[in-house]
């Protein structure tokens, strides 16, 4: 899923006030941590995920592998955090066009 820049720009605003709902431990992504984030997608669309990791090529890959297994939109990436958009089925936040 690709985002324009203002549908990016908007997400990133409604995301500034939460707090990551996944943090991933010393097993990194795992198959469990993946159906956490996936659960969690379907319940918010919108979410931070916390990966404690000083690493930017493992961080960058962790990104995008949630992205490709879930079919989600990478909105950002700034220190430890990453955000993550997907559509629910009855989806809640409208994007601009």
């Amino acid at each position: 899923m690709e985002l324009s820049p203002k549908q990016r720009q908007h997400l990133k605003a409604l995301a500034h006030p939460l707090k990551p709902v996944v943090l991933l431990g010393n097993n990194g992504l795992t198959e469990g941590v993946l159906a956490e984030i996936d659960q969690a997608l379907e319940h918010h669309e919108l979410i931070k995920v916390k990966v404690p990791t000083k690493d930017r090529e493992l961080k960058e890959s962790i990104f995008e592998t949630i992205a490709q297994q879930l079919s989600a939109a990478k909105v950002q990436m700034i220190g430890h955090i990453v955000i993550i958009y997907r559509p629910a089925k009855e989806p809640v936040i409208r994007l601009p066009r």
